[in-house]
């Protein structure tokens, strides 16, 4: 099997994966404040990946590798569980899942900055195109939106397209599931300095809910998808497996519907498929 294809089938793992993330994050902080959630999944992910790399005897990582790590960690553990969580005091996760229409976009930018890739100029059309949808749709929405909401969740994709591309590449050398452990080791420090800090004074009042998603987003969202994630985009190419990220509104569409009770409003769907035909006419011309 050609290497492009296990990329292939890898990404759309990590992309199933990730539609979980924003519905259950939406859960979580109706239990949680945002700045504990964040910390809280990076450490709960950072001692399983820990774990990981001491149970399999894994070689650290070279000083030269810990500039990206630090971008990785900035974007995929800090900044875009963060920006989301800010973001869904104020949306709702059907309305922010739109904007993970831009992500394709976002990668494919920094996987050319970070990854030396060189799309040809009709990819960008397609892509602008798309991205011009999203936005557009964001800023017309009147139902479960808002400006600062809609703000933080821009902010975090571009901090997470920048994570993406920079593990992608770093995967590269280390492997993938390597570079998101790494990364969570990296940024335990912190982060458990930050949990201790804004820990819940109680815990009574929480639902079973808020803790199943902070389990989700700690587990599956920091850590297992990232491991097919970045794999993925190693393998298959970090502009073209990154389209596969368009197909995340669908899957987190419907999981906000059908487990949160949302309303899916037909405009969402709608912008939602011209967005995948912009960014199936994109992968023709990576």
């Amino acid at each position: 099997m050609q290497l492009s294809t296990v990329g292939w089938g890898s990404g759309l793992l990590g992309v199933i994966i990730f539609s979980g993330s924003l519905p259950a994050t939406r859960v979580a902080v109706d239990g949680f404040d945002p700045l504990f959630l964040t910390s809280a999944r990076a450490v709960i992910a950072a001692l399983l990946a820990g774990f990981l790399l001491w149970a399999l005897g894994q070689k650290k990582p070279s000083r030269s590798d810990l500039g990206s790590l630090l971008i990785v960690a900035l974007g995929g553990v800090a900044g875009f569980p963060l920006l989301t969580a800010l973001a869904l005091q104020h949306v709702t996760s059907a309305h922010s899942i739109i904007f993970i229409g831009l992500l394709p976009l976002a990668t494919a930018f920094f996987g050319v900055l970070r990854g030396g890739e060189r799309p040809k100029p009709a990819f960008w059309v397609f892509s602008m195109t798309g991205s011009l949808l999203v936005a557009g749709f964001a800023y017309f929405q009147g139902s479960g939106g808002s400006l600062k909401g809609d703000l933080f969740m821009t902010a975090a994709i571009i901090v997470c397209g920048l994570g993406y591309a920079e593990g992608a590449t770093l995967s590269r050398r280390l492997g993938g599931w390597q570079v998101i452990s790494w990364a969570l080791v990296l940024s335990m420090p912190v982060m458990l300095i930050i949990a201790a800090m804004t820990l819940p004074a109680t815990v009574q009042n929480i639902s079973a809910q808020a803790w199943v998603g902070l389990g989700y987003v700690s587990v599956f969202s920091m850590l297992v998808g990232f491991v097919f994630w970045y794999r993925g985009l190693a393998l298959g190419g970090i502009a073209g497996v990154g389209q596969l990220q368009l197909l995340q509104p669908f899957f987190g569409l419907l999981l906000a519907g059908v487990l949160l009770g949302e309303t899916i409003a037909a405009s969402m769907i709608v912008i939602a498929v011209l967005v995948v035909f912009c960014v199936v006419g994109a992968k023709r011309f990576v």
